[in-house]
């Protein structure tokens, strides 16, 4: 009789913890694509001022 409590339970704990780890690895991915793209702005606005003063 308590079977299905508990096994409902491990279900939501485990789908949770899905949930978390999809999560986690979106938002790092997230988080690396912005700093590439600020490096590459900043990159690309040092060049424009050197092509600038040249």
């Amino acid at each position: 009789m308590m079977m299905w409590p508990a096994v409902a339970l491990l279900g939501f704990l485990v789908l949770t913890a899905l949930v978390i780890a999809m999560g986690t690895q979106s938002t790092a991915r997230y988080e690396q694509e912005q700093r590439a793209a600020a490096r590459s702005a900043g990159a690309r606005t040092a060049s424009e001022a050197v092509g600038a003063s040249a």
